[in-house]
């Protein structure tokens, strides 16, 4: 941000949250607190809270894992993301520019999913994330597996059911970059562990943000996978604001801002669920065969949305 004056006023926003509201770390309790509470102290803050062993008491926590579905779904036709650097919707470069890449689509059988994990080819790696509430349209054999009952404290404080509950399962070098969704996120981890880096909206202005041409992996005939522009009507690159700095190792010659994002490191085990507020900005690592599920909650477009689209403006007009 090359206005002074905002940017001024920008770390004034972010000093005061942090002596008014912002934790040193991020809360955590065990097992799930009362519906009363959860709004009261969390989602009205629009606070993450950690609750660990929330989930412990699901069947899936003890089944699911590679053996359990090599035994019991090995045929089930599954839709898997393919990339050969492990971003599924991130940044990589096609012809000395970057560009934000979807991933290549293929569906395979379980059984094939989970041999390809087992064999981790250096220039594939498989991850199913196929955000389209893909647990209840596409394993609901599995579903049985899952106690929703326990969730409802999350659907009692949004007042409203999930828009989607979704399945993740893939290697350890698939990495979800660092972005923000429109959607109170009940994460909860089944098998393995997620290390999620967090960054609270009120830090806007120390994520650095772009426009980006959009592309996506494609698989030629030899087998490698390549990135194709997507093209608007006209025949122009479709664009996208998506975060640019990654967080594993950022480059503050380019992106000096990020030093002075506010930044939490967690870890959720199995049985662990992390509430997400919407707008946080996160990055998502996870062990080899990590299993979870998430819950999406539409956010309420109130006040608060409205002034953190003020303050996405505020920024682009610094720039």
């Amino acid at each position: 941000m090359n206005n002074s004056n905002l940017r001024d006023a920008f770390q004034f926003l972010t000093s005061e949250a942090k002596d008014l509201f912002l934790p040193s770390n991020i809360p955590e309790t065990y097992g799930i607190p009362s519906s009363l509470e959860f709004v009261r102290d969390y989602v009205a803050k629009n606070l993450p809270l950690i609750m660990r062993n929330a989930v412990n008491d699901w069947p899936a926590v003890d089944k699911w894992n590679s053996k359990y579905f090599r035994d019991t779904i090995p045929d089930k036709e599954v839709t898997v993301a393919i990339t050969p650097n492990g971003y599924a919707d991130g940044l990589a470069f096609h012809e000395d520019e970057e560009y934000f890449v979807l991933p290549l689509e293929q569906t395979m059988r379980m059984e094939d999913f989970l041999s390809a994990l087992d064999h981790k080819d250096p220039d594939v790696i498989p991850y199913i994330q196929r955000q389209n509430s893909n647990l209840t349209e596409d394993f609901q054999e599995l579903w049985i597996d899952v106690n929703e009952s326990s969730l409802d404290f999350a659907s009692e404080a949004f007042n409203k059911q999930p828009d989607a509950i979704n399945f993740w399962m893939g290697d350890e070098r698939a990495i979800t970059s660092m972005h923000k969704d429109p959607y109170e996120n009940i994460y909860c981890v089944i098998s393995g562990y997620k290390d999620f880096i967090l960054i609270p909206p009120i830090d806007l202005h120390n994520v650095p943000r772009r426009q980006y041409p959009m592309g996506i992996y494609m698989q030629e005939n030899d087998d490698s996978i390549v990135i194709e522009p997507i093209l608007d009507e006209i025949g122009k690159p479709r664009m996208i604001e998506w975060v640019g700095v990654d967080p594993l190792q950022p480059d503050l010659e380019r992106f000096p801002c990020y030093a002075d994002a506010t930044t939490y490191e967690i870890r959720l085990n199995a049985g662990d669920l992390l509430y997400l507020p919407s707008l946080w900005y996160h990055h998502v690592r996870q062990s080899h065969k990590c299993i979870a599920v998430n819950f999406w909650y539409d956010m309420d477009y109130d006040a608060r949305y409205c002034f953190y689209k003020m303050m996405e403006k505020l920024c682009n007009y610094g720039q």
